[in-house]
């Protein structure tokens, strides 16, 4: 499976690429990295939100690496260098979320049980932290902790643009009336991040931006449109199943939550929210960031590194 090598975004040295086969067909495109540093810490787990590809996290990648850990990712069903569900490959689509939970087994059991070594921390976005949450509270997790930014556990108001309740009705209705695969209202084929960073709503830093841009423009195979109805129908059932009451409390394993402060693609006060009934978690505000944390300018990045290093204990942050 090839990756996207760029001069401002060089492919970490040492990448072993690949491809599972899911049993229902779809190819997983993943990439593994052992750290370049000691002591070995073990494996983080590398979790991407909708649209999004293992290109874009070759930052991370590096500043895991650096402190130790050994890094795998894949990319989800329907996105990045995976297999697409429909006949026009910028639709995202999916059915249900447990599409995804068997996604991350298969992940698990084939490539990071069998060649990364434990323990197994899990860092996931958006999307990921949501499938990440549906693991979390089932027995028996892989991870011994995990850190979620800006998980999806309510989208922003602002986003929907009407409420809540409506747009799940909309969703569920579309879905009945046989239009899954249409896109949502106000939906297309247009790639945001294609498009100027000027008004975009996930980060606040131009260069990164421009960076995941031309990632996007050299393979354009790797960008993603709109939602359809059915995947706003799976997202909507995920988020009640993680929202609902006693679910943060159940949650058994350790983990850090980072909020942005200006999201305007999840409800930063859901997310609080959630954070605050967890049993074994902790949360942290970053006031200045848009969704994309980890895409996020310096200032806000070296944020979020300090408190990752306090919470995995480690003696000195890297370089």
């Amino acid at each position: 499976m090839k990756l996207v090598a760029l001069a401002k975004n060089p492919v970490p040295g040492g990448a072993v690429p690949g491809e599972l086969i899911a049993p229902d067909g779809t190819r997983l495109r993943f990439v593994r990295w052992e750290a370049t540093r000691g002591p070995r810490r073990g494996t983080v787990c590398l979790f991407g939100g909708r649209g999004e590809f293992a290109e874009k996290y070759f930052e991370v990648v590096a500043d895991l690496r650096r402190r130790g850990f050994a890094v795998a990712t894949m990319d989800w069903r329907g996105q990045g260098g995976s297999s697409r569900p429909l006949p026009n490959p910028l639709k995202g689509h999916v059915t249900s979320f447990s599409e995804f939970d068997g996604d991350l087994l298969l992940f698990m059991k084939e490539i990071v049980l069998p060649d990364c070594p434990p323990p197994f921390i899990a860092l996931g976005h958006s999307m990921g932290a949501n499938i990440l949450l549906r693991n979390a509270a089932r027995p028996g997790s892989w991870f011994e902790r995990m850190i979620l930014c800006a998980p999806m556990i309510e989208f922003a108001e602002e986003k929907v643009g009407f409420p809540q309740s409506v747009a799940r009705t909309y969703a569920e209705a579309g879905c009945l009336l046989g239009f899954s695969r249409s896109y949502v209202k106000g939906g297309s084929d247009r790639v945001v991040e294609r498009g100027p960073f000027e008004g975009n709503e996930l980060t606040s830093d131009r260069e990164r931006w421009y960076r995941n841009k031309a990632v996007l423009d050299t393979d354009p195979s790797l960008s993603l449109g709109s939602p359809t109805i059915g995947w706003l129908r799976a997202a909507y059932r995920s988020m009640a199943l993680v929202s609902s009451e006693g679910f943060a409390a159940s949650v058994k394993v350790p983990m850090m939550v980072f909020v942005a402060g200006k999201d305007q693609i999840v409800s930063s006060r859901a997310v609080e929210d959630f954070a605050v009934g967890l049993k074994v978690g902790t949360h942290v505000l970053l006031p200045a960031a848009q969704h994309e944390i980890l895409q996020e300018a310096d200032a806000i990045r070296l944020r979020f590194w300090a408190a990752f290093d306090a919470y995995m204990g480690l003696d000195e942050a890297a370089a």
